[in-house]
């Protein structure tokens, strides 16, 4: 059975709907899919979905407002959005885009309220247009419950947000077992910030974008060889251990994801000595390979407006899979993202720098498209591809 939310009891569980991979056609969610996701989610015993309006272009909250507010009543889930940077330039326009946001979502008040991908540029924005401030304002008339931060930087950062903002309640941070002690995201470091403040952990990506389902043979067989689940079944155990973790979100599209998610968190058991041992062992073999760390959240497709469009994370995902099994297939997948798209390839940048600016994983973007291009483009010489950290 599910078991009680340790931090906040009006949350069922630890585990979460991340809505910010919806199945969708184009840009359009396919509200049929998703309203049977919505219902297996809630009769298996949990209740808690996160959004933002960056998420899809908007069309995530307006699948919120139409296949959960419209369909079930307010106090059977509870509800996450966000405050982003590309949204307000003063504090006078927070007010407004606030009130749009209920609206597209249908509903009257959120559980919790986020301050949007939090690093040491766009808080100085937020410091500026006094968006803590507005949001401790909308809390106090009841139209938000918690107010929270989602964090994309190194510890030191979140040290500095969390001194000057102690009305923070909740933070979510990325946190995975292959982000773990990564230099570039820091999950480990960002986790003790917030056990040092006392603040419950919200955790997204913690399969990666789907890195750590598809594994390499290697890795794939160490986890196959403890006969205890799938691949994302460890993953998620893994993030849900540590003491401090409120809620684990995972970003579902389909029946076979969500039963296998929810098979594992209704009964949830963290990770026994034994299966820490080979999740350690999985991601050594995945340091090894120096794959490049994108996790797909196309921040740097949908908030940077790519002026070449360039479909960023699925050439990443292509470089990546060559890395990984290194045959001619790979090549063939990089070309049909491409064919017939009008998408721009990667040797087409023009290193204006914009993808860099919202990568949550401060990603070297530029470099490694050069990098893409060098792999798989005519003309090219077959250079390998480095992840390479900023």
């Amino acid at each position: 059975m599910v078991q009680a939310n340790k931090f906040f009891p009006e949350i069922k569980g630890n585990f979460g709907f991340g809505c910010g991979r919806l199945p969708h056609r184009g840009k359009d969610v396919i509200y049929e899919i998703f309203s049977k996701l919505v219902d297996g989610f809630l009769a298996g015993g949990f209740n808690y979905f996160d959004t933002a309006h960056g998420y899809l272009c908007g069309a995530s909250e307006k699948a919120i407002g139409d296949c959960v507010s419209m369909r079930y009543g307010r106090n059977e889930f509870v509800l996450t959005d966000k405050l982003s940077d590309p949204y307000f330039n003063r504090q006078e326009d927070i007010q407004s885009f606030f009130d749009k946001q209920l609206d597209w979502c249908k509903v009257d008040y959120f559980d919790f309220y986020m301050m949007h991908a939090q690093d040491r540029n766009n808080y100085q924005k937020f410091k500026r247009c006094r968006a803590y401030e507005t949001a401790a304002r909308l809390k106090d008339e009841g139209k938000i419950h918690h107010l929270g931060i989602s964090f994309h930087d190194k510890a030191d950062t979140l040290e500095t947000i969390l001194s000057e903002h102690p009305e923070v309640e909740v933070v979510q941070i990325q946190f995975n077992y292959a982000d773990y002690d990564s230099l570039s995201v820091e999950s480990r470091r960002v986790y003790e910030v917030c056990e040092k403040h006392g603040k419950p952990v919200f955790v997204m990506e913690p399969i990666k974008g789907g890195s750590l389902v598809n594994l390499p043979d290697e890795a794939d067989k160490v986890l196959r060889s403890l006969k205890g689940g799938s691949n994302a079944s460890f993953a998620l155990r893994y993030a849900a251990s540590f003491p401090q973790i409120a809620v684990v979100l995972s970003g579902m599209n389909d029946m076979a994801q969500m039963e296998d998610n929810i098979g594992t968190m209704k009964d949830f058991c963290p990770l026994d000595d034994r299966e820490m041992e080979a999740v350690c062992k999985v991601n050594e073999i995945f340091a090894s390979l120096n794959l490049i760390p994108c996790t797909g959240c196309r921040y740097c497709v949908e908030e940077s407006s790519c002026p070449m469009n360039i479909c960023i994370p699925e050439l990443f995902s292509a470089a990546n899979q060559h890395k990984t099994f290194r045959n001619r297939n790979t090549d063939y997948y990089y070309h049909n993202i491409l064919t017939g798209s009008g998408y721009g390839k990667a040797s087409e940048c023009i290193k204006c720098g914009k993808c860099e600016r919202v990568c949550p994983q401060h990603l070297p973007i530029r470099q490694i498209l050069s990098e893409v291009a060098n792999t798989f483009e005519e003309g090219k010489s077959k250079a390998p591809i480095i992840a390479g950290h900023p």
